[in-house]
């Protein structure tokens, strides 16, 4: 095994690096390069049990780096906006356009209608795009821009809420220690959520642990790991726990002296679960109604949980995804407390992200952004649960259509005029993607930048071509956390004339007469990010030892407990909530006075719920999972990837069979908002009333308005929960049959 950064090789060089996707997992790898071509991807190369194991989608790399439809080149739009018909301009004229419609923009409407839109399309230190723009926006005057997490945002607020801290998990390796695993709407197979958590399930299995998947599919880590699969209809999550809450209580199986010693409002939650509190006793039977989860099968599950010890419920993101998402992860929490599992080696804390505070990408470095003068009259934000005081001075993600069509009559801070878009691709990958046709639509100038012709690419006027990962040097880390530290090495020469962001901001800068705008080289840069973050400091001795073998993994003693300090001597470690307590009853999220956002968790009926009205003519529930072949609608053309998985809506065949729809027939799915076609996928592995389109692939609707691209987020609402949560898994829609091909 040989740790230099790059080895010369007969064949070319071998160069040890990572990606910066937006993805579950953070692979090192070993990419093997002659010229400036990527021949082939290895994966790390450690010894067991160190070694971290590659996914699919990492291993594509090269498919992806050299795909023939990347753009090389500056381009302007040539067509109508959405047709995606580009021609190849030089970098002056591109400058010049932007800066043009930059200055006019400014000059007639004022900064407040520059709209800035980011996102985690690439994830790392110095080469994140978003910070660039923002970097020089900022020192151009200000811009508006967007607010939220379209995953995470209500597991987020709900552990704001419950522990006052995101650092709700445990290291993998603590799977070990469990003797029962709940997975409550996660598939680590698709969602990795770590690279070498279906590494850790495994052995944890193997090791006696009893495996549990509760999910309205059987998913792959179901069909791969579980003993038991519950289905579940989406969105009813909340009611299941609130029942297993009852039987705990009026069974005497919650862990009192628990929560007597570390929690606060438990009494309230308990009023709510017996009916003291609404006449409703949210016993089995009442769940089952809702949750389609028979009485029996929560009444057992809550006694298995309750007297297992110790027991893991690993809650994630998808059910958050959700109009009732922040609900959902605050009763898993409320659960794990009960059961007196937080805390606990081979327990969990609930709370959906999963992150550790060891190599955590919130603790990313990164260059310092400034502050944006749009947004100086602004509140101040820290810290509140009250998301309407989040939407003054900025947009939540989720309504960002609805905010360029309405502007400050619609509520939203600004009148937008002209859109910068990078590192996404939200026509795709927010709500409601024919919404977003029509607002973009309505810009006066969009500038991208961007590698690929994406749905959002399509809309641009101006396209700034950008380099991949692999053209570059950089720091990464695990996603969302792990022990170990990555790096970024550069295989090959920027392909074409693709420039960073970093570069692109900086000439702009420069042609805009802002001064000091980029005072460092890339190299002084990587210095300057890895001296100032002190976990780096705290780590790593050697600098150019961790830059050579591209990877520095923490040995630690034990496996990372969230909360552990808390739990062992709580007098000196008290939990960061202002009762210092897990606060199962929150009198900050009471004073919002938010009947969305009530002071205990709570199952809540939401718009588009399987109880809705609109049921009638749209009787099915759907969802939008993430893909196992792409990172969101990242790696969509890469050939390899799409060999993997065909692009099918998932319909039980109960579903089916009422509509004459047989497995591979084409079909139309449809609601109010738009319609997709695709293939139909007829399978038991869903259950009936619910249908599953898997997030990523791109919006392209033909000329009758019909998705021909599928793109779940076209039939998905542009709206958000009372916690700030998209709602992108609560959405009824019906499906039809249609001749010849969809």
């Amino acid at each position: 095994m040989n740790h230099q950064k790059t080895v010369n090789h007969p064949d070319g060089r071998i160069v040890r690096t990572t990606s910066a996707y937006d993805c579950g997992g953070r692979c090192p790898l070993r990419l093997h390069v002659k010229g400036n071509q990527i021949l082939r991807v290895e994966g790390d190369d450690a010894p067991e049990p160190n070694q971290l194991r590659t996914c699919l989608r990492c291993r594509a790399y090269k498919q992806y780096v050299h795909h023939p439809d990347r753009f090389l080149y500056p381009q302007k739009r040539v067509g109508k906006r959405g047709e995606g018909k580009f021609e190849r301009i030089s970098w002056d004229e591109a400058y010049d356009t932007f800066i043009r419609q930059l200055d006019r923009i400014k000059a007639t409407y004022g900064n407040s209608a520059i709209l800035l839109a980011t996102g985690g399309g690439y994830l790392a230190s110095l080469h994140q795009g978003g910070l660039a723009a923002s970097r020089l926006l900022n020192q151009y005057g200000g811009y508006v821009t967007h607010y939220g997490n379209i995953s995470s945002e209500g597991a987020v607020w709900a552990s704001l809420t419950q522990y006052g801290s995101v650092m709700v998990g445990h290291s993998r390796e603590d799977m070990m220690n469990s003797k029962l695993i709940i997975l409550w709407g996660w598939d680590p197979a698709r969602m990795i959520s770590g690279t070498n958590t279906m590494y850790h399930l495994i052995r944890a299995k193997e090791n006696g642990a009893k495996i549990i998947a509760i999910d309205p599919r059987y998913h792959d880590t179901a069909a791969t790991l579980a003993h038991q699969w519950i289905p579940v209809y989406p969105g009813t999550d909340t009611a299941v726990m609130a029942a297993m809450a009852h039987v705990m209580i009026t069974e005497n199986l919650h862990d009192q002296q628990f929560l007597n010693t570390y929690t606060v409002g438990f009494d309230a939650f308990a009023d709510y679960v017996l009916g003291r509190q609404d006449g409703v006793e949210k016993t089995p039977a009442w769940a089952a109604q809702i949750s389609g989860v028979d009485a029996d099968t929560i009444q057992t599950l809550a006694r298995e949980y309750a007297t297992t010890k110790p027991a893991a419920l690993m809650d994630c993101q998808g059910p958050a995804r959700s109009a009732m998402g922040e609900q959902y992860n605050r009763c898993a929490s409320t659960l794990c407390a009960m059961t007196g599992n937080v805390g606990r080696p081979g327990g969990s804390a609930g709370g959906g992200l999963m992150g550790i505070p060891v190599g955590h990408m919130f603790r990313q470095s990164a260059i310092p952004p400034g502050k944006n003068p749009f947004e100086a009259d602004g509140p101040n934000v820290k810290g509140t649960l009250d998301i309407r005081m989040r939407v003054k001075k900025r947009i939540h993600i989720n309504t960002l259509w609805d905010a360029i069509l309405e502007g400050t009559k619609g509520g939203y801070p600004s009148e937008i005029k002209m859109m910068w878009s990078m590192c996404n691709n939200y026509v795709n990958q927010i709500g409601n993607s024919n919404k977003a046709d029509k607002a973009l639509k309505e810009l006066e100038f969009i500038a991208v930048s961007e590698l690929f012709p994406t749905a959002t690419a399509r809309y641009a006027d101006i396209i700034f071509p950008v380099t991949s990962a692999a053209e570059r040097n950089d720091f990464t880390r695990p996603w969302p956390s792990g022990p170990y530290f990555t790096v970024i090495n550069q295989a090959i020469e920027p392909l074409g004339e693709c420039k960073s962001d970093l570069q692109i901001a900086s000439e702009l800068a420069e042609r805009l007469g802002i001064e000091g705008f980029n005072p460092h080289s890339e190299e002084e840069w990587l210095k300057i990010l890895f001296d100032n973050n002190p976990e780096y400091t705290t780590h790593i001795d050697d600098y150019e030892a961790f830059r050579q073998k591209g990877i520095h993994r923490i040995d630690l003693p034990e496996p990372i407990v969230a909360f552990r300090d808390q739990i062992k001597d709580p007098q000196n470690n008290p939990f960061p909530t202002p009762s210092g307590k897990i606060e199962i009853f929150s009198r900050r999220a009471a004073d919002l006075d938010n009947p969305a956002c009530p002071a205990i968790p709570k199952y809540l009926p939401t718009a588009e719920d399987r109880f809705d009205p609109l049921a009638e003519k749209y009787p099915l529930q759907l969802l939008t999972p993430h893909p196992r072949n792409r990172v969101h609608s990242e790696l969509y053309l890469v050939p390899w990837l799409r060999e993997v998985e065909e692009h099918r809506v998932w319909i039980n065949s109960k579903d089916a069979n009422a509509r004459g729809i047989s497995d591979g027939d084409p079909v139309q799915v449809f609601n109010g908002r738009g319609t997709v076609a695709l293939p139909a996928f007829v399978t038991e592995r869903i259950i009936p009333g619910v249908v599953a389109i898997f997030e990523g692939s791109w919006y392209d609707p033909d000329e009758n308005g019909v998705d021909r691209g599928a793109c779940a987020n076209t039939l998905t609402r542009d709206a958000y929960s009372g916690g700030g949560a998209c709602v992108m898994n609560t959405s009824l829609v019906e499906i039809k049959k249609v001749q010849g091909s969809a």
